[in-house]
C-alpha cells in the first residue's frame, strides 16, 4: 500500500516538472496568465510619424507667431498720462505697428520709458493678444518747486527732481532758502536743507498742501509755511512730520479764525489771531 502511494507522488512530480510547487501553483515571480507575454515597443514607423507630427506642430506655431499676419501689432494704447503727451510716450516706446506680437520686448520698453522720460514714476507694458499692446503710465507729482533762475524744478515727495518748467503748476508750494546766515548751512549743507523742505511738503495733508504757497527754510530747525490768506504755520524741523500734520489739522479745526499756527511741538500745538 505504501509503495503505491509513493509511486503516485512520483508520477505527479513528473507531470508538474522538476522544481514545480505543490498543488500546481505557478512558480514564484511568474504570475498566472501572464507567462509568455512580452512588452511590445512602438515600431519604427510609429516613432517616425510621431516625430514628424511634433516638428510640423512646432513649425506651424513658429510660423503663426512670426511669419503669419495673424498675430501682429495693430494698435498701441497709452493710459495714465496727464502732463506727458500720448505721442511722446509712443515715440519713446518705439513699438512698431505691423511687427509680430511675439517680438515686443515688454521689459525693454518699460526700461526705455523710465530712463528717457523722468516724469514717469512707474510703467507697465502688456501684450493683449492677438493685436494690441497696452502702455500704462503713472506720472510723478510735484510735491515742491525749487527756483532755478526764472524756471522751477519739480521735485516729488521722494526727493526726485524730474522736470524743469517755466510756468509753475498751480497749488504746488515753492521752497525758499534763507539760510545764508544760519549755522545750519555749514553743519548740514544746502542740499540737506532743501531736502527738509521736500520732507515737510510730503508730510502735509492734501488740503494744506493746496493752500501752501511757500515753504520757507531758515535753518534745519526752523521751517515755516506761508499759506493763502496771510496765514502762517511754524513747523520747526522736518522731523515727526506725520504727528505735526495731524496736530495742524486739529488746531485749524478748533481755531477757525486763527491766522498763525505753531506745531513745532506737535503734542502742544498753538494758534493765535495775530
Amino acid at each position: 500500500m505504501a509503495g503505491a502511494v509513493r509511486e503516485q507522488a512520483a508520477a505527479g512530480r513528473e507531470e508538474r516538472g522538476p522544481g514545480a510547487p505543490p498543488g500546481g501553483a505557478p512558480a514564484a515571480g511568474r504570475p498566472a496568465g501572464r507567462r509568455g507575454r512580452r512588452l511590445r515597443l512602438p515600431g519604427r514607423r510609429a516613432l517616425v510619424a510621431a516625430l514628424v507630427a511634433v516638428l510640423a506642430l512646432g513649425g506651424f506655431a513658429g510660423w503663426a507667431l512670426y511669419g503669419s499676419g495673424w498675430l501682429r501689432v495693430e494698435r498701441v494704447t497709452v493710459s495714465g498720462t496727464d502732463v506727458l503727451g500720448r505721442e511722446e510716450v509712443l515715440d519713446t516706446a518705439r513699438i512698431s505697428t505691423g511687427a509680430p506680437m511675439a517680438t515686443v520686448d515688454t521689459d525693454a520698453v518699460e526700461a526705455r520709458l523710465a530712463a528717457e522720460l523722468p516724469r514717469i514714476d512707474s510703467v507697465e507694458v502688456d501684450r493683449v493678444w492677438p493685436h494690441r499692446v497696452v502702455v500704462r503710465v503713472t506720472e510723478r507729482r510735484p510735491a515742491v518747486l525749487l527756483r532755478k533762475g526764472e524756471r522751477f524744478v519739480e521735485v516729488d515727495d521722494g526727493g526726485v527732481r524730474f522736470a524743469t518748467v517755466r510756468t509753475p503748476p498751480k497749488r504746488v508750494p515753492v521752497a525758499e532758502m534763507r539760510v545764508a546766515d544760519s549755522p545750519s548751512l555749514e553743519r548740514f549743507g544746502r542740499q540737506r536743507l532743501r531736502e527738509s523742505a521736500v520732507r515737510v511738503a510730503g508730510a502735509l495733508s492734501e488740503s494744506v498742501r493746496r493752500d501752501t504757497r511757500t515753504i520757507l527754510v531758515r535753518s534745519y530747525d526752523s521751517v515755516t509755511l506761508e499759506l493763502t490768506g496771510g496765514r502762517t504755520v511754524l513747523w520747526g524741523s522736518a522731523e515727526r512730520g506725520g504727528a505735526k500734520s495731524k496736530a495742524l489739522a486739529a488746531v485749524m479745526k478748533a481755531e477757525r479764525d486763527a491766522r498763525h499756527f505753531d506745531v513745532s511741538v506737535p503734542s502742544a500745538p498753538a494758534a493765535s489771531a495775530s
